[in-house]
Formats: structure tokens, sequence, C-alpha cells
């Protein structure tokens, strides 16, 4: 694949990139949301899912994955999860067809699960060296989604495995059009996978409306 330098300076990539990476290890965490200050409200307030959804993201990701832990432990599956909207992608290695068709029937049992997207490779687990080359990866395809004045970064989610990286986000064609071109053409990427909800720009604007209400005031005491 062509490789395609996106900022003519190094060293703000890679400012951008382990910021941005920082955050999307924040907002992978199962922390509820409800904990916190105006960090945590202004996180919510730009994501595009509602406040419940982003609660039940996190519960279902914690959930099933102490399902996984507790029936299959660490010796047939290295699973990663990632919920958005109630859509819960699995990546990482199973040790057979059978263990991942498994996994799938596990997760889609957890309550609130809506879908289940198994990307689960039959193979071995990576080296350290291919984990390491996933994570720089994905700071690299956020730190450019940051750069892209026409998208708003905060509406993806990138996860990246064995060069591959998923895209999450309920967003446009448009938007997801914009992205995929730009995870593409991102160093060391071997193949992106899309799995938007994509909405209409009709949509967009509703959902840009809704969150820019004022929040109803307190009832006096």
């Amino acid at each position: 694949m062509t490789q395609i330098n996106h900022n003519p300076s190094y060293h703000r990539i890679a400012a951008a990139a382990l910021a941005v990476a920082a955050l999307g290890a924040t907002l992978s965490a199962c922390a509820p949301l409800v904990v916190g200050g105006a960090a945590v409200t202004a996180l919510v307030a730009v994501d595009r899912r509602t406040s419940g959804a982003q609660l039940d993201d996190q519960g279902i990701e914690l959930r099933a994955s102490n399902r996984l832990k507790d029936e299959l432990g660490d010796a047939h599956a290295r699973y990663n999860l990632s919920s958005y909207n109630r859509r819960v992608l699995i990546t990482g290695e199973a040790s057979s067809e059978a263990v991942k068709t498994k996994v799938t029937q596990m997760v889609s049992g957890v309550e609130n699960v809506r879908e289940v997207i198994n990307e689960l490779g039959v193979t071995n687990s990576p080296s350290l060296k291919e984990r390491a080359s996933d994570t720089l990866i994905t700071g690299r395809v956020k730190a450019s989604l940051v750069d892209a004045k026409d998208l708003s970064a905060s509406a993806f989610k990138v996860v990246t495995e064995r060069g591959t990286v998923y895209l999450m986000g309920r967003v446009t064609q448009r938007e997801a059009d914009r992205a995929t071109d730009i995870a593409r053409n991102t160093q060391n990427v071997s193949r992106v996978v899309r799995v938007f909800e994509i909405i209409s720009e009709q949509e967009l604007a509703s959902i840009g409306a809704a969150k820019q209400q004022p929040a109803p005031a307190n009832p006096a005491k």
C-alpha cells in the first residue's frame, strides 16, 4: 500500500497520536460516565450516542468481558471488545472456529447487545512488536482524524488488530468515505473494515441541535 505522509511535522503527529491514543484508552475503559466532572460531561456532550447508549456500551463491554473470562479464560482466545451504540466488535484471536462461534453466542446473550461483529482470527496471538505497531497505527489514524478539518474526530472509534483498522461510529456517508480514505493511506495499514452506522445529513443536524440544547435547571430545594 502506498504510504502517504499527511503532516509535514513529525513531532506534531507524534504528540497528537500519543494524546489521542491516551484519550481513546480513557474512553474505552469501563469506569462509569457519572464519575468525574466537567471533562466527562464534555465528552458525553460531543459524543453522537445518547448518554444512555454510552452507559450501555460501557456496561456491555464489562459484562461481556467478565462472561468470556469466567467461561473461556485465557487459554482459548485473546479478545478485545468494543461496543458502540450497542453493536459489539470483537477482535483478537481464537484457538478454533468452534471457540469463535461460542464467543459470538456468549456476547450476543449479554443484556442490551443488538448486534455482534466477530472479527476474531483463528490464528496465533501477535507478538509484542505487532501489538506495538497496532497501537501506533491507531494513534496515527486518530491524529489524522483530528487534523481533518472537515471531520469531527470524536465521532469515530478506531481499533487496530494485526494491521487491520476497524472504524466505528454514527456518521454520514461522506464522513465514512473520508475517514476510510484517511485510514487506508495511513502508514502500515493493510486493510480497513467499516463498522459504521450510517446516518443522513438531516439526522446529523438533529443530533447537533439536540446536543446544543441547554440542560434543564435543577428544581429548587
